[in-house]
């Protein structure tokens, strides 16, 4: 067990002094009989009594406890990872704040999708591509309805110049009356979902 005086305690945590009366008037310093703390049963208290809420602050202040001492003496080191793993608070328990945090964040993800949907920046995935399907879909009937078409018609043209004309009209028509109607249908699938 370790005893110390309450300025030796404010010290060993960067605290200030009167913070550490502060705590001792909030009945959170466990005192011995010779009115010094005691450093483990008082850290445990002070683990089991914070306030979840208050974690960020605590976590802020003491990154600039950190920065002050000692990480002003320390070169950049390698990469951080992308994802960091979710950090545990005392006792193992999930970080309140990080896990707020988190939750915020994807909630403000589904709020500025749900405004970009009502603005028409974005569609229902699913109705897309069932438009994209049935434009696939004709298209590919519209083109192979073309050989039997074309087959009488070029039967009788003996010019390759001709022939590849008349190809090309036959192509353009179709993917156009198919642009057309593609355009139409995935407007349609939109509205409707």
């Amino acid at each position: 067990m370790t005893h110390l005086t309450k300025s030796e305690f404010a010290a060993r945590h960067g605290w200030s002094k009167s913070y550490v009366s502060k705590l001792a008037k909030q009945e959170r310093l466990v005192m011995t009989a010779d009115g010094k703390v005691d450093v483990e049963a008082t850290e445990l208290l002070l683990a089991e009594s914070a306030d979840p809420s208050k974690a960020a602050v605590a976590a802020r202040h003491e990154e600039n406890r950190v920065e002050r001492d000692v990480r002003s003496h320390l070169q950049p080191g390698g990469e951080t990872p992308a994802v960091q793993p979710p950090e545990l608070a005392v006792g193992g328990a999930h970080n309140f704040q990080k896990a707020k945090a988190h939750r915020e964040f994807f909630l403000a993800q589904l709020a500025e999708a749900e405004f970009h949907k009502v603005q028409g920046n974005l569609v229902e995935r699913k109705a897309v591509e069932d438009a994209a399907y049935s434009a696939g879909r004709m298209l590919r009937d519209q083109f192979f309805g073309l050989a039997p078409q074309l087959a009488a018609e070029v039967v009788g043209m003996s010019d390759p110049w001709d022939i590849e004309k008349h190809l090309t009209g036959a192509f353009r028509r179709v993917f156009t009356e198919v642009g057309k109607m593609s355009a139409t249908d995935l407007d349609r699938a939109i509205t409707q979902s």
